[in-house]
């Protein structure tokens, strides 16, 4: 593979985003993420999405570390201050699950896991926790999901899938500022586009729309088949967070909760903003996580 790294001076100065980083050699790629709180806690598994990063929670880690939790937020290979293989080609869905399990099992051996995650987040992370349910105690889903290819697929994703790989340009800060409720600053958008100095940086962002199963035969189907048989007998703590203004993931979280048992009974929300609720509800989504993690220990 040919790989990029994004030099560190993209990432001075950003706003509200003071962390520590870290990094994992995973062989043909470095991984970074953010371990932030007391190293001896449970950890809290923040999981971003597409064309985002770590950035994405830096007002959600503050209120759950304030908890005494631990966070853990990965950049996905191709995002943030991960490296990034230039051809769209090096990427797949199995390969991201490869390079987050490499990071989160073999580097740190997470245990007691509650995973936060949306968007691409999800589908990455509802994999992992059907696949080794052992290391996760909770589940936290907002504006996410895990398909299978057996549904249609709506018209705003259709649309979203072409422009992702089809347009001569990519704007990233643009479509974060799309996908909000709110409007986002120069300064937080020039923070979204860091990651990225020119297009060579941005095939890892343009890839994903393609790897999400949108047919029955789609490399990924029966492996998410399977993940959702595991899930549809998940008892632990399942919390939807699910915005009020996402066309693309709109009725997942009921969807969900009728299929998950351990869905039954927790305080399901719905959180103000569009796809990226972590920009438009980040409080409100972190004491969501705090409250179902005191609920267990409570």
């Amino acid at each position: 593979m040919d790989v990029l790294r994004t030099p560190e001076e993209r990432f001075r100065d950003l706003p509200d985003y003071p962390f520590e980083a870290h990094y994992a050699d995973l062989g043909d790629v470095r991984m970074h993420y953010l371990d932030e709180g007391p190293t001896e806690a449970s950890p809290v598994l923040m999981l971003h999405g597409e064309p985002s990063w770590s950035y994405l929670y830096r007002h959600m880690i503050p209120v759950c570390t304030g908890a005494g939790h631990r966070v853990i937020a990965p950049d996905l290979i191709g995002f943030g201050k991960s490296d990034k293989p230039t051809c769209i080609e090096d990427y797949s869905y199995q390969r991201h699950l490869d390079w987050l399990r490499a990071l989160l099992i073999d580097h740190l051996d997470l245990s007691d896991i509650t995973l936060v995650c949306q968007d691409w987040g999800s589908l990455l992370g509802l994999r992992l926790a059907a696949e080794h349910p052992d290391r996760f105690r909770a589940i936290v889903v907002g504006n996410g999901m895990l398909p299978t290819g057996d549904q249609t697929a709506p018209a705003a994703f259709k649309a979203w899938r072409a422009f992702a790989l089809y347009s001569p340009v990519f704007p990233v800060s643009a479509i974060l500022n799309v996908g909000t409720g709110r409007t986002l600053s120069r300064a937080e958008k020039k923070a979204y586009e860091a990651p990225f100095p020119n297009r060579h940086y941005k095939a890892g962002a343009r890839a994903f729309p393609k790897l999400v199963p949108m047919t029955p035969d789609d490399p990924a189907s029966e492996a998410n088949r399977q993940a959702w048989k595991v899930l549809a007998e998940w008892e632990k703590p399942f919390l939807t967070t699910f915005s009020n203004g996402d066309p693309i993931t709109r009725g997942g979280d009921r969807y969900m909760q009728s299929r998950i048992p351990g869905a039954q009974g927790q305080p399901h929300l719905t959180l103000r903003g569009g796809h990226f609720l972590q920009e438009d509800s980040p409080v409100a989504f972190a004491e969501a996580v705090n409250g179902l993690i005191a609920g267990m220990t409570g």
